[in-house]
């Protein structure tokens, strides 16, 4: 019977997740021993947190799939939270398991103790859990898979890892289909897996017959290049345009603008926003069977 780091390291290897980001220490040789023995799953070993968090956030969104990050206790995550910000605000899928102390060691809090749980939340809002048994381990991670476009921490003691565990099984994600918006002064607000070639394609098919914008996000985790001439990003210039938000919010400015009176949010918001998918949802569709647009 495989222990609580073998059935843990199975479940992420059977939902497709073959590269796993690493700084570890003690609290995590068991997942560090399943690591060696599963052919399936490439360990990549990182000197730094921020580097492992950072190359996660990157594999996933050129991969389109969740990537998994090792790290050693509270602080160790901690010095991976700018990247895994990053990843957070990018809607990019990543699975962070932390390594904790044994259950009897807590209570000598000693110098690397720390509150896992309320440092995962700044990057983990939606998802943050501590396994506590070997029947939630592996549950734990195949919800953390499953969980819409975000960072999904869950933190494990040495125990947990070590005890007999069983692979839990993930379901397959539900693709939203096509979007479609027509209307006069109207913008599709695209954002996510709907930047991707096959939706920027289908979306172009439909600007074109019913004469809509196409908006990008400010910040597109990533940009099908070369297949639809470049978005214009959202601007101010958005309060006078219904736009349709597609896996993605609305435009909100960096910081507050003393000379407006609206800071924050745009002013005026437009009249209409419906929203065509959540930013969780998978806004991506088939190759268009069409010829590729040309760049202008």
């Amino acid at each position: 019977m495989p222990n609580g780091a073998q059935a843990l390291m199975k479940t992420l290897v059977d939902a497709g997740i073959d590269v796993c980001f690493t700084n570890p220490g003690t609290s995590e040789m068991h997942f560090v021993a399943a690591l060696d023995s599963e052919p399936k799953m490439r360990a990549v070993l990182a000197l730094f947190e921020g580097v492992a968090t950072g190359a996660a956030d990157g594999y996933a969104r050129m991969a389109d799939k969740p990537a998994a990050t090792l790290l050693h206790l509270g602080c160790g995550l901690g010095n991976g939270l700018a990247n895994l910000h990053n990843a957070r605000k990018g809607k990019v899928p990543v699975v962070n398991i932390v390594g904790d102390h044994a259950t009897y060691h807590t209570r000598f809090d000693a110098q690397l103790q720390s509150d896992i749980e309320t440092v995962a939340r700044n990057v983990s809002p939606g998802f943050v859990r501590t396994s506590q048994s070997t029947a939630a381990l592996s549950r734990d991670a195949a919800d953390a898979i499953v969980a819409p476009a975000q960072v999904a921490t869950r933190s494990c003691r040495p125990s947990v890892l070590g005890q007999g565990g069983v692979p839990a099984v993930v379901p397959p994600s539900r693709p939203v289909t096509a979007l479609r918006r027509a209307g006069l002064r109207s913008a599709t607000l695209l954002g996510g897996r709907a930047l991707r070639e096959p939706s920027l394609l289908a979306a172009a098919q439909i600007a074109a017959h019913s004469g809509v914008k196409l908006l990008a996000e400010t910040f597109p985790t990533r940009l099908g290049a070369g297949c639809v001439s470049a978005l214009p990003r959202p601007s101010w210039a958005l309060r006078t345009l219904t736009t349709c938000p597609g896996r993605c919010q609305g435009p909100v400015s960096f910081l507050p603008i003393p000379t407006r009176r609206a800071p924050g949010p745009t002013p005026r918001p437009p009249p209409r926003q419906p929203a065509l998918a959540r930013p969780g949802a998978d806004g991506a569709v088939p190759a268009w069977p069409g010829r590729r647009p040309r760049s202008p």
